[in-house]
């Protein structure tokens, strides 16, 4: 099992930047993907980025060349810095982990979700 704590978010300007950040805890040996997930209001659940163990990431065509994850594996936590923000950008973002163990197969951990505002 893995715990994760988002932080992060807020009510910000079109164009602005904002960063989250989050924190996995528990078994986290057995992690091989971290990223983010977005729902706006009325739509499913999208992937914004994600970030494998060996390093590869892979981004929304909407968010290409204004959002950056990045992660620190040693201290488990994995990061989204947006620029350029766009009202359609505003969501509730969700830290979104994968991990894989012999026994129980692969498991998905899902933050809390943080709110993520831009105004036009």
């Amino acid at each position: 099992q893995v715990q994760l704590v988002e932080s992060g978010g807020g009510l910000v300007q079109a164009g602005g930047s904002l960063g989250l950040s989050c924190v996995a805890s528990g078994s986290t040996s057995l992690i091989n993907a971290m990223g983010w997930y977005r729902q706006a209001r009325g739509k499913q659940r999208e992937l914004v980025a994600t970030s494998s163990s060996n390093g590869d990431t892979n981004y929304a065509d909407s968010v290409k060349g204004r959002f950056t994850i990045s992660r620190d594996n040693v201290k488990n936590i994995v990061y989204l810095q947006m620029n350029s923000l766009k009202p359609e950008d505003t969501a509730v973002y969700y830290c979104y982990v994968r991990s894989f163990s012999i026994v129980s197969g692969t498991l998905e951990s899902w933050g809390q979700g943080t709110q993520v505002t831009v105004s036009a």
